[in-house]
């Protein structure tokens, strides 16, 4: 497996979902996780750890192909097709292993 880098202490990294090539050449891979309890989708640029939220996010305005994203600075844009394999994969995980994904993404304690 891939030296990964600034994986967070309290996450486990279990397998690829996606691999893709940007127009930048990054590679971009979304990868199950274990995190918080549940499994969650995580997105690694060349390797490195992207925070953002624990699976795809829908676009607020859809441009092309693309109607999700994941990661914050920089995010990457997603398919539908991706985006559901993702979601699958993460709830599939969490169904197998009688976990309940909990996002609390974008959402404030008050």
């Amino acid at each position: 497996m891939t030296e990964l880098i600034d994986v967070p202490a309290d996450m486990t990294v279990k397998d690829i979902i996606i691999v893709k090539r940007l127009k930048n050449d990054y590679f971009a891979e979304v990868r199950l996780v274990m995190r918080n309890g549940q499994f969650e989708a995580a997105l690694f640029l060349n390797d490195k750890f992207k925070p953002g939220p624990p699976i795809p996010q829908p676009l607020d305005n859809p441009s092309g192909d693309l109607t999700h994203w994941m990661g914050v600075r920089p995010s990457v844009g997603l398919t539908a097709e991706e985006a559901d394999r993702i979601l699958d994969e993460v709830s599939s995980e969490n169904a197998i292993n009688h976990k309940r994904m909990n996002q609390r993404w974008g959402k404030n304690d008050d």
